[in-house]
């Protein structure tokens, strides 16, 4: 790495650093103000609170990175056209592929900092704050990764798949146990809901009862469930496909599968999460044409109001294909990488008119 490779590459870092400080004080402020609602439930108090706001930032950080990264490199090479030194660079010979390149390098140091948010520090440390909210708001629940939420209710065991809204879930298991704690009845239910009375209401039912001598297993259809377990609580240990890690994710595609069961779901958020990562590469080469073009003497609010823009339309793009991908049989994986192709197609065409 030559001495304007560190010199750019500081530049860029320096400011995706900045961007990135400043938004997650802001993403904490607003996920310490949404619990407030909670302290004073069980142990849960303001510490409780402020603890599970520190743990959640690394994950807050991972879905940040690609706009901060769009933001920061705005910011740091604006700066340099700006005080005409990326002038001088070009003046003295350097092309703007070779500008590019020393871009690419923060664009993949980034990306690694993407992976370890990702995959080693975000997940873990998102659950250990779900289970210590858990915990101290409430008992009997275990959570365990892939494998869903565990709650007992009296002689009643639940194993809960997936969330699928504030009062539905989907991957039900009910187990009933006997006064004596043997194994009275075992159920799965394809979806259940959570009523206002303390019942659930359990659709596409099947379950089968044991005897001593015999099982039966009544026609499939609907049952209602009475239990004193909400969906609040039911919704705090359950894992959503985009917080878990690229490989449990691998884990539930493989198990689904194998059961010809539907991983839709999880393919999308495994695609989405390699073309997030992707992303951020692009992110930081996209700021190159804009200060040698239009942005070249434009203040750092207008660079800063040029990436929140370019940003924001990414973000809730991919939030609208991934609505699509769940209510249309589209294919996910295509969908999923759809608005990472279009960054980069864009990037890729206006480096190669900048001038």
């Amino acid at each position: 790495m030559t001495v304007l490779d560190r010199y750019i590459v500081r530049s860029i870092l320096g400011s995706v650093l900045l961007v990135m400080s400043v938004l997650l004080v802001l993403g904490g402020l607003f996920i310490f103000i949404d619990e407030q609602d909670g302290i004073g439930v069980g142990h849960y108090n303001a510490i409780s609170a402020m603890w599970f706001t520190v743990l959640n930032l690394p994950q807050q950080a991972y879905e940040l990175l690609p706009i901060t990264a769009l933001i920061g490199s705005l910011l740091g090479m604006g700066s340099l056209a700006r005080g005409s030194e990326l002038i001088v660079i070009r003046a003295t010979g350097v092309s703007t592929q070779r500008v590019a390149a020393a871009a690419a390098i923060a664009g993949l140091i980034l990306i690694g900092v993407q992976l370890l948010l990702g995959e080693v520090l975000g997940p873990p440390l998102h659950e250990a704050a779900k289970e210590q909210k858990a915990f101290s708001k409430f008992n009997n629940v275990s959570l365990g990764g892939g494998s869903g939420a565990w709650v007992r209710d009296g002689n009643l065991i639940m194993n809960v798949a997936c969330q699928s809204g504030q009062r539905q879930f989907s991957g039900m298991q009910i187990f009933e146990l006997s006064a004596d704690h043997r194994l009275k009845a075992i159920g799965h239910a394809g979806g259940a809901i959570a009523n206002g009375n303390r019942t659930w209401l359990l659709t596409d039912y099947a379950d089968s009862h044991f005897a001593d001598d015999h099982v039966t297993a009544p026609a499939p259809g609907q049952r209602v469930m009475k239990s004193n377990v909400t969906a609040g609580f039911l919704g705090l240990a359950v894992e959503s496909p985009a917080q878990l890690s690229s490989r449990a994710l691998l884990r539930l595609i493989r198990d689904l599968q194998a059961n010809s069961l539907n991983a839709r779901e999880y393919l999308f958020a495994l695609s989405s999460r390699m073309a997030r990562t992707v992303a951020v590469l692009f992110s930081v080469l996209l700021a190159i044409p804009f200060v040698l073009g239009s942005l070249r003497s434009a203040g750092a609010g207008t660079r800063m109001l040029i990436g929140l823009v370019v940003g924001l339309a990414l973000f809730l793009a991919q939030k609208l294909i991934e609505s699509g991908t769940t209510v249309f049989d589209l294919n996910p994986v295509v969908l999923a990488w759809l608005p990472t192709a279009l960054l980069a197609t864009v990037t890729l065409l206006l480096l190669a008119r900048a001038r």
